[in-house]
Parts: C-alpha cells; structure tokens; sequence
C-alpha cells in the first residue's frame, strides 16, 4: 500500500454524495478540505468519528475547512447515516474503492484471525490548492478532530 505525503498533489476524485449529488475534490478549490476514510456507516467507530467532526464542523468552516466523509457504503446508506446523525456535510460512496485505493487506505486488515481486504481509517488535510498538507494513517475515531485542529492551528 504506497502512502500519500504532504507536499504532492491530492489524487482528484468525482464520487456521489448520500443525496446523489456528484462531488468532486474541484470542487473545493480555494479552500481546504479535511477528508476522511472510514469502513463502514453507521458503526461504532465511524459514528464516533463522523459526529466528532460534526461537532466541529461550524468551527471548521470559520476557518476556511470543508469535510468530507469516503466510505464504500452505497449512497442510499449514507443518507441514513447523515439523517440518523445529523452529520451535515457530504458523505461520498467509494463502492469501487478506486478513491481509496489512490489514496493508499485500501489494504489487507484482520479480525479474529481473518485476514480481508478494506478501508484502512485514515485522515487528509488539502489545502486550497489541491495539495495534501498532512495524511494520518490508521488514525483512530477519537483523534481524527484533535490531530485536525492541531495542523490547523500550527
């Protein structure tokens, strides 16, 4: 799995968000973007991370950041996600993982002695020129926000 460094250009991507509108890393241009991997909507992790970034997300905004959730779930599921949990930003479905996988988050995991194919969580800072300015790789739900507001506040 080749890992993103800061400083290269952010891998462009055009995915549908959960209201099937189509999204594209263009389409933040002028402003920076923290983006997110997670595995699954709706799971323990993911809800623990997507609702600390969503209690950031006005903050975040006053700073010039969007967010932007990628998971492999189906728009359909996103939506309920969203709705469920109030998240209020896009939520992206990757269900090709060809995003993912140019974003080197898509590997080899295990769990109880099985070895699969998913969604590595990782975190990205773009800055508004299209460039990564930090990666965080296997990042946990719970210090997605803090290792954000501490780039951001460099």
């Amino acid at each position: 799995m080749e890992t993103l460094k800061a400083g290269i250009k952010a891998p462009t991507f055009t995915l549908s968000d959960q209201q099937g509108k189509m999204v594209s890393l263009n389409d933040f241009k002028g402003r920076k973007l923290l983006m997110y991997f997670y595995p699954k909507a709706d799971t323990p992790g993911c809800t623990k991370q997507s609702c600390a970034l969503r209690d950031v997300r006005n903050s975040l905004k006053t700073q010039g950041v969007n967010i932007v959730g990628i998971s492999p779930d189906p728009p359909v599921s996103l939506g309920e996600f969203d709705r469920k949990y109030k998240l209020g930003f896009p939520l992206l479905s990757d269900e090709s993982h060809a995003v993912a996988k140019a974003y080197g988050v898509w590997g080899k995991k295990s769990m109880y002695g099985n070895t699969y194919m998913g969604i590595i969580r990782s975190s990205f800072l773009v800055d508004e020129k299209g460039k990564v300015s930090e990666a965080w790789y296997k990042v946990s739900p719970a210090n997605t926000v803090p290792k954000a507001l501490k780039s951001l506040n460099k």
